[in-house]
């Protein structure tokens, strides 16, 4: 557990990979390739700046690109923000034009089916691009002892979470263990809190990962969450000694070879 914790609190290398450098979508009928840490994406739709509900930031990134079904799963949680607040949820990374690894900040986002959403609501899109550049994240949701939720957590972030954990195509959400721990006392032992899985940092936004489509045959799925609410000893260890101090690191070891179908996609036209 501890080495997979460095593989994402670990600064990543700012240095460009081969995904990085490619601006186009792969041609084809869409398809998300292998699993979120080692894959590709063929046919890769744009999110736009902005839509109902929603607001695309940061995106000099140029990692606007995701499976379809990501891109719907966006603009049905989108709406139904909108029609509760008439704010905008903020949209971060998705994925790279054909996915693969990012030069920086991720080790997944690779086949088109993750999406980081922030727990800050914005009232315009404007007001997200001018309060959000690349140095400064939303407030986190977290208070400064790291032990309790924070000032900026609210019923709207409750709303926004419970929406996207409920969502059908979901698979699971990466939250703070605090945050985590705050649902479970507030909401029992509600189904959707099961896909709620604590990770180290996401204060300030939730990173979300859907389900194989089932035309995606090359898709590789995560292992299944685990039954329950995630509430009870499993959510303590979060909170412990060891999970405070992770160790090891994750450039150190090798990194796998992507599918042989990603090596396509990444030398295609």
């Amino acid at each position: 557990m501890a080495l997979v914790a460095a593989a994402v609190s670990a600064p990543s290398s700012a240095a460009e990979t081969p995904w990085s450098r490619i601006d186009t979508v792969a041609a084809g009928r869409p398809e998300a390739i292998g699993g979120p840490s080692n894959g590709c994406l063929r046919g890769a739709s744009e999110l736009p700046p902005a839509g109902e509900g929603f607001v695309s930031i940061r995106r000099h990134r140029n990692r606007f690109y995701g499976h379809p079904h990501t891109l719907e799963f966006i603009q049905e949680v989108a709406r139904a923000i909108s029609q509760r607040t008439g704010d905008l949820i903020m949209i971060g990374d998705l994925a790279q034009p054909r996915g693969g690894r990012m030069a920086s900040s991720h080790v997944s986002h690779q086949n088109g089916l993750d999406v980081d959403i922030w727990l800050t609501l914005a009232e315009s899109a404007r007001q997200a691009w001018n309060e959000t550049p690349e140095a400064r994240d939303p407030p986190t949701m977290v208070a400064a002892s790291q032990a309790e939720i924070g000032p900026h957590w609210g019923p709207e972030q409750r709303f926004l979470i419970k929406t996207a954990a409920e969502h059908p195509k979901v698979d699971r959400i990466l939250v703070n263990p605090v945050i985590k721990r705050s649902l479970c006392r507030s909401e029992g032992e509600a189904a959707w809190l099961r896909r709620l899985r604590p990770w180290w940092g996401h204060d300030a936004h939730m990173h979300v990962r859907l389900k194989c489509p089932s035309d995606s045959t090359e898709c590789q799925q995560q292992a299944p969450v685990p039954p329950g609410s995630g509430c009870g000893s499993q959510l303590d260890w979060w909170f412990s000694e060891e999970a405070r101090s992770p160790s090891g690191s994750y450039s150190s070891r090798p990194k796998p070879q992507p599918p042989a179908t990603c090596r396509q996609i990444l030398n295609a036209s």
